[in-house]
Order: structure tokens, then sequence, then C-alpha cells
């Protein structure tokens, strides 16, 4: 695949991003494509390698290795450097029905499983599967594609997230009637204000709804199931019902002051600042504001370092990330070997801002709170710190974190924002179809099964895997809808 001493010739090059002090003046999306010349370059390294791990999308240690999509990617590498774009699109679509998401917030775990990294630097998957779907878009290529007959079969998707835009698609594809419940104001769950725009510009998660309405799907917009309309009403409309309402209840930080003024959830702060961009480009105020402030993020995941990002551009005072865990090495481990997820210490975007403007990395490892301080009014004024190392627990042989004494530091904040995870659904939608929930508040269902304890209903995304990737969410939604086809139709071409 490719061209056989592509790899040999050519090195990896990504596209340049915007520097960060000029890139946080705006909200925009910072990367400039590579020109076509050097995008067949970069698919002309994908080499034959015989055993492509990077398509492969199986859990290796708990770690998930290569595309949970199994996308075609040597074929479409192969395409790419061809210039036969066309094809390399319909190789594509094949298996993923949103690459212009994937290719933008996707941690590429095709490139961690590339053959190609294992002696040098992996293939830009990522960035040639931004480079087709976009030709795809930009010049025609994609269009609607209205189904030729329809099955008579309604199908009900509650949530607009990436899981049920992967149901809804598909399914509509297949000639069913999809309608997609949104509480929201605009459709796309977490791709529209989970991501910050900077990582996925807005009017791409439109783009693609509006072609999904041209192709026959409705979305009812600011209708919050199980309230504004009830499950039964969708049940005696509706032959099956998807439930992908995502992972939404944010882990809760518990220390001593948690009642102060100025400690948020990461998703209500990100939700909060996309929604007033969106609407009055941060005009109306309506948002959380960092702005001269001391901000402290608790966690060090991905929506952490957003949260470092957005705070940068609200022109915070100072910026502090806090991580439990210790750091990673550098360079991957040698109980991590290839093909496994590598275990490594990255610096992204947002981190890449604070350094650039505070001239050091906001991360601080091994530390927790102890207790937020407030002031007289009852306002976060500081955060009180404490180290932590790992011992082993006797009687699980597990590492467990344990403060060390005197290790107590205050930090000034005026602004803290928790984005130490979720902890499963919103309890309300399952309660009001009656689906039962597992030990995490995942709607439950039979390994590997989309179905629920409830007739007609089925479930997909965060909602029934817990939190989890766009990529492992549009495979969710793709399952879900096979299942789904294959309940209304007896049989399912979809798999």
């Amino acid at each position: 695949m490719g061209k056989a001493t592509g790899f040999l010739e050519f090195t990896r090059t990504d596209s340049k991003a915007e520097k960060p002090l000029d890139r946080i003046k705006n909200y925009n999306e910072f990367h400039v494509p590579l020109s076509e010349e050097h995008r067949r370059e970069q698919a002309a390294r994908c080499m034959d390698c015989g055993v492509p791990f990077c398509q492969n999308g199986k859990m290796l240690c708990g770690m998930i290795s290569g595309c949970p999509l199994n996308n075609l990617i040597p074929e479409w590498n192969d395409l790419l450097y061809r210039g036969q774009k066309d094809q390399a699109l319909s190789r594509l679509l094949m298996t993923n029905n949103f690459p212009e998401f994937t290719s933008r917030v996707c941690p590429a775990l095709c490139e961690k499983a590339c053959i190609c990294g294992v002696y040098d630097s992996p293939v830009t998957v990522k960035e040639n599967e931004n480079a087709i779907i976009e030709y795809g878009f930009l010049n025609g290529v994609i269009k609607p594609q209205i189904p030729e007959t329809r099955s008579g079969k309604k199908v009900a998707v509650i949530g607009s997230g990436p899981a049920g835009l992967a149901v809804a698609d598909t399914l509509n594809k297949r000639g069913h009637s999809v309608t997609v419940f949104e509480r929201s104001d605009r459709a796309g769950g977490l791709l529209m204000y989970g991501i910050p725009n900077m990582k996925l510009e807005k009017h791409i998660i439109d783009r693609r709804t509006d072609l999904m309405k041209a192709e026959g799907v409705e979305f009812r917009l600011g209708t919050d199931v199980g309230k504004d309309i009830t499950s039964d009403e969708i049940l005696k409309e509706f032959d099956a019902v998807v439930l992908a309402c995502g992972s939404s209840n944010p882990r809760d930080i518990k220390a001593e002051g948690r009642d102060a003024e100025g400690i948020y959830f990461a998703v209500d702060f990100l939700k909060a600042t996309t929604k007033s961009f969106l609407d009055s480009g941060l005009n109306d105020g309506k948002y959380i504001s960092a702005k001269d402030k001391n901000v402290v993020i608790i966690g060090g995941g991905d929506t952490g370092n957003d949260c470092v990002g957005t705070s940068v551009r609200h022109g915070c005072r100072s910026v502090v990330q806090l991580e439990m865990m210790p750091k990673l090495p550098d360079e991957r481990a040698a109980d991590n070997p290839f093909p496994e997820w590598p275990k490594v210490c990255k610096t992204d975007y947002g981190q890449e801002e604070a350094i650039a403007v505070f001239g050091h990395d906001p991360r601080i490892y091994c530390t927790t709170v102890k207790e937020f301080i407030k002031d007289e009014s009852g306002k976060l004024k500081a955060i009180k710190t404490v180290k932590l190392e790992f011992v082993t627990d006797p009687a699980s042989g597990r590492k467990v974190p344990r403060e060390i004494a005197g290790s107590e530091e205050v930090l000034p904040c005026e602004l803290c924002l928790i984005a130490a995870g979720f902890l499963g659904c919103q309890s309300y939608i399952a309660e009001a179809f009656g689906t039962e929930l597992d030990g995490r508040t995942n709607v439950k269902t039979e390994a590997g099964k989309h179905y629920t304890s409830v007739d007609k209903v089925f479930t997909a995304g965060d909602m029934h895997i817990g939190q989890s990737l766009v990529v492992r969410a549009i495979r969710e939604g793709r399952d879900a809808a096979a299942e789904v086809d294959e309940y209304l139709m007896g049989y399912t071409q979809l798999r």
C-alpha cells in the first residue's frame, strides 16, 4: 500500500499549527493543511506492512490498539497517494460516518498502532483522513443520499452526540424514518458543547446535520425527553428507540469548603463559553469567565487541557492543572510494548499555550485538593493542596494514593474547574423508559449487545459503555443501528 519505498524516502510532516501566542487571540481551528503534493507524500509513507495494526481496533491490556471503526487505512492511503481522491473518499465512508469529526478530535489510536512508528514516525493517518473528507465536502462530491425506498418503520434516537448521530445516519440510509430528539438548542451533543471551538469549529457539525436533514433525518431540538415529552408518547409513536444521551454525570471532589462560590464542573464551563461564543461572540457575558482570575483545574485529561486552553483565551491571571497520577515517561516503557497504546506524557495544545503565556507547564503531578478556602463572603480565594505517593494495598495488591504528611501548599484561586471525569448517565432518561442500570450507572445490556431490558429500547455510546472517545461512540452507534435494523426487519446487512 502506498509507495513501496515511501517510508524510506519521506519523513513525517505534520500540518503547521499557528504559534500559541497568535492562536490564543481567537477561538478558531489553528492548523494549516499541507499542499496536495506534500499530502500525497505523507500518504506514500503507508508501507505494505502485511499486518495493519492501525485498523485492528482491539483491546490490549485494557487499552484500545488501532481504530475501533476498523477504517481501511492502508487502502485509502494508497488511493490518496495515487491521486484517486474520490475512490479514497468512498473507502473512508465505508467504515466511518463522520471522518470530519474523528480527523479533528480523535487521539489517533491508528497512528499509535502504526508499524512505521516502531523505528521511525507513524504515518499521518489522522491528517490524511481529514484531507480526504474535506476534499469531498469542498468539491461537491458529498451530496445528499436520499433512500430510494422507505421501510415504513420509525425510529427515535434520544441524544444527538456522535453515537446518536451515527445511529440516525446509518438507519436513515437503510431506509428507516429517523427522528433525533435533543434537549439542547443545537444538535451535536458532546461535539457541540463539550469540545471547544478551536478543536472543532461548529459549522463543521452544522454542515453534517444539514446534510442529514436533506437526506430525511428529522431533528427535534430543545426537547428534553422525560420532561417535555413522555417515554410513553415516544414508544407509542416509534417502532424502536435508541438511548444515546451520553455519560453526563460529572465526578465531584469531596473536600472541605466545596460549597464555596467559584467552583464549577468543567463541562459547565466549556458549554457556557461555547454557547456564548456561538450566540454572541462572547459579548452577552453569559459564560463563566476566567479573566484576571487564578484558575485551578482538577484533572489531567483532555477535558482538563481544554479548560486550560479556554482559560488562557479568556485572559486568566494564572492557570494550574492538578493531576493525581505521576508524570508518565516521555518514551515507551519496556512493559508497554507496541502495539499497545503508548502510555507516554504528551503536551497538548492548551498546555503549550499556557507555557507560552506563563513560561512554565501548568501541570502539577501527584497532587490533589485537600481544602477549598473561602473569603468572608463565601467566595473561593485559595486552594490547599497535598502531595500524594502511591503505595501497595496489602488487601488488593494494587497501588493506591496516600497523602504525604507536611506536603500541603496553598495556591491562590478564584476559579476552580473540576475535570475529574464522569460517573455515568443522568438517571432520569433511564428511569423514564424503565431500563436497568449497571454498577457504573450505565444502561445495562448483555455483553456486546445494545438491546435493553425494555422492549423496543436500545442504547449506544457513552450511555452504554461509559465515558470514552468520539470514535468509539461512532462504533457504538453503527453497531446499535445494525441491531435495530435486525429487530425491525428480521435481518440486517449493516454488519
